[in-house]
C-alpha cells in the first residue's frame, strides 16, 4: 500500500465513511516491501502480534544485512536466527550508528536489535536444557521469547542422568506459565518436567546424541510419545519455534 492509498484510507476514517476497526482490518495484510531477493512482511506484527524474523541460514551476508536494515527502519525489535559472525559483521556495517547497537548472541547464533523492552507476556517462561550440549538450542528459544516481550529464565544441565539437579529447581518450575525443555539423546526430560507442573511444556528435541539418536529423531519420537499430557513438541533443534509459541501462550 503506497502513501497515496494510505492517505485515502485515513481520509475515509476522518470523514467517518470507514470505521477505525475496518481500516485496521484492511491494513492487516498489507504491505510488504519487495527487495527483489526478499519480500519483507512489515505488517506481520499487526496481523499476528509478532514481527517477521529473519532465518539467516543459507542467506548471504549481504542479503541478511539488507533485510535486517529494512526491518530496523520500522523502529521495532529485529531478530535473525541461525546467523554467522560474518552475517553479523555485514549487519553492523549496514547499521553502524544503531542505538542500541546490534548484538551477536553467539550461543544462540542470533543477531539481535532490542529497542523495546515492554513486557507483553503475563507470566514467566522458563527454558530448560537437559545437557550443556543442548544450550545453543535453548538459547535460541530464550532469545526469541525475550525479544517477543517476555520475562524469561533458564535452568541448564538438569537432565535425567542426575534427576536431583532438576528437582533442586522445583520452585522455579512451579512459578512458570510456560516451560520449554530442550533435550537430545533419548529425549526423556520433557516428560519428567511435564509430570511436575500444571502448565504447557514445549519439548524441543535436539540433534545431540550418539549414532542411534539419529540426529535427534530418537528424541523427537520419544517426546511425541510422552505420557505427560501437557507436553507438545516442535521440530528437531527448533528453539525459535518453541520460543515463539511459548510467547503466544504467555500472552493469552
Amino acid at each position: 500500500m503506497n502513501s497515496e492509498a494510505l492517505r485515502k484510507l485515513f481520509d475515509q476514517v476522518r470523514k467517518k465513511r470507514l470505521s477505525p476497526d475496518d481500516a485496521v482490518e484492511r491494513l492487516r495484510h498489507l504491505p510488504f516491501e519487495d527487495l527483489g531477493f526478499a519480500k519483507i512482511d512489515h505488517h506481520r506484527a499487526l496481523r499476528q502480534g509478532m514481527p517477521e524474523v529473519i532465518f539467516a541460514l543459507g542467506k548471504t551476508p549481504h542479503h541478511v544485512a539488507e533485510i535486517f536494515r529494512h526491518l530496523a527502519d520500522h523502529e521495532g525489535n529485529v531478530l535473525a536466527t541461525r546467523a554467522t559472525p560474518e552475517q553479523y559483521d555485514a549487519v553492523v556495517a549496514a547499521l553502524p550508528n544503531s542505538v542500541p547497537p546490534v548484538e551477536y548472541r553467539a550461543l544462540a547464533r542470533a543477531i539481535v536489535l532490542k529497542r523495546h523492552r515492554k513486557m507483553h507476556g503475563k507470566g514467566v517462561i522458563v527454558v530448560v536444557s537437559a545437557g550443556t550440549s543442548d544450550i545453543p538450542v535453548a538459547e535460541e528459544a530464550l532469545v526469541t521469547a525475550e525479544l517477543m516481550g517476555n520475562n524469561v529464565r533458564h535452568i541448564y544441565d538438569v537432565g535425567v542422568a542426575g534427576i536431583h539437579r532438576l528437582l533442586a529447581h522445583r520452585g522455579a518450575l512451579a512459578q512458570a506459565r510456560v516451560i520449554i525443555v530442550c533435550a537430545g539423546m533419548e529425549g526423556a526430560l520433557p516428560s519428567v518436567v511435564g509430570g511436575l507442573v500444571g502448565v504447557p511444556v514445549i519439548a524441543v528435541p535436539t540433534s545431540i546424541g550418539y549414532g542411534a539418536a539419529f540426529e535427534g529423531l530418537a528424541a523427537l519420537l520419544g517426546m511425541m510419545n510422552s505420557c505427560a499430557s501437557n507436553v507438545s513438541v516442535v521440530n528437531i533443534d527448533n528453539g525459535f519455534g518453541a520460543g515463539y509459541v511459548a510467547s503466544l501462550i504467555n500472552r493469552l
